[in-house]
């Protein structure tokens, strides 16, 4: 931004979350004015935080005074609990009916948003194992990740209804070191233990955090991006070299241990599927739109985050 330019204002919900704290980051690193809207009035660093509650309908009538993009990142995580029908409602509304919220008042309030920027995943296709590549032009499976992604992207759509850009960024694994799918992984790693999930032949795509809160940025700042985009490095892999480059790079010899798919249906329900299955997803759009991959090897992106 150039000297008396004003700040361009940003609003994250789930801005205390994985991606959002990095986000932020890297936003108030480019000169952006960031905000946050969330359940608990904490302050956040240099972040302003505005009280919300989807659930109830709640928002704070300040938090969107002066905003030029919103970034909708808010989800219960779909790994954290048993996907009982009472938590997969959870899950639906904290992604689906917090955009219907947000929608509401930036409509009432004819408040002229530049974009609104959205989370999905590339769940979005469904938990299937196949050798098809998946771009953005394919139809949302039907099972449970897919019809949640679909509701979540038809929510973000209707901004586009209402004459304001959308993004849709469809999110692969985020490879970072804490409060990940990756810091899970690191565990019996440390005690030279590698499990295997099922067959381990499962795709696995995958984005360093850098990575994809670039592609945030991006959406921010290119007024072309429009629409879906998977957010997934193009170094696709399976589950099982996954486990073997991570042994690699951490320099470690073990034991790979087969964990039998029945064994993680009877721990985990149906939500074992997000880990026994995996779909192999194109990166072509996102790079054609001008964005480089910093980290578009396995190896690289690994080293990089557990050497942080």
């Amino acid at each position: 931004m150039t000297i008396g330019e004003k700040k361009k204002s940003i609003m994250i919900t789930g801005g205390s979350g994985l991606v959002g704290r990095y986000l932020t980051s890297l936003l108030l690193a480019e000169g952006y004015k960031v905000s946050h809207l969330s359940r608990k009035q904490d302050q956040f660093g240099r972040v302003r935080v505005f009280r919300w509650d989807p659930g109830k309908q709640i928002i704070d009538p300040e938090a969107f005074a002066g905003i030029d993009y919103i970034i909708h990142l808010a989800g219960a995580n779909i790994g954290e609990k048993r996907w009982t029908e009472k938590r997969k409602e959870e899950i639906r509304k904290s992604r689906v009916d917090a955009a219907h919220l947000i929608y509401k008042v930036i409509k009432e309030n004819r408040i002229p948003l530049k974009a609104f920027i959205s989370a999905s995943a590339v769940g979005f296709y469904g938990s299937v194992t196949s050798e098809t590549i998946f771009t953005e032009n394919d139809l949302p499976a039907e099972d449970f990740l897919g019809t949640i992604c679909r509701e979540w992207e038809e929510a973000a759509c209707r901004f586009e209804e209402n004459g304001i850009r959308e993004v849709r960024i469809r999110t692969a694994v985020v490879l970072e070191k804490n409060d990940s799918a990756l810091s899970r992984l690191l565990i019996p790693a440390r005690a030279r233990i590698f499990p295997i999930l099922g067959n381990g032949r499962q795709y696995m795509p995958w984005i360093h955090t850098e990575d994809l809160c670039r592609i945030y940025l991006k959406a921010i700042q290119d007024d072309n991006m429009t629409g879906a985009y998977n957010a997934a490095s193009p170094d696709g892999t399976t589950h099982f070299r996954f486990m073997k480059t991570l042994a690699r790079v951490m320099n470690r010899s073990g034991l790979f241990l087969p964990v039998p798919a029945f064994i993680l249906r009877a721990i985990l329900g149906e939500m074992s599927s997000v880990v026994l299955k995996g779909t192999r997803v194109s990166s072509e759009k996102i790079i054609k739109a001008g964005f480089h991959f910093k980290f578009d090897k396995l190896p690289d992106a690994l080293g990089n985050v557990i050497s942080i």
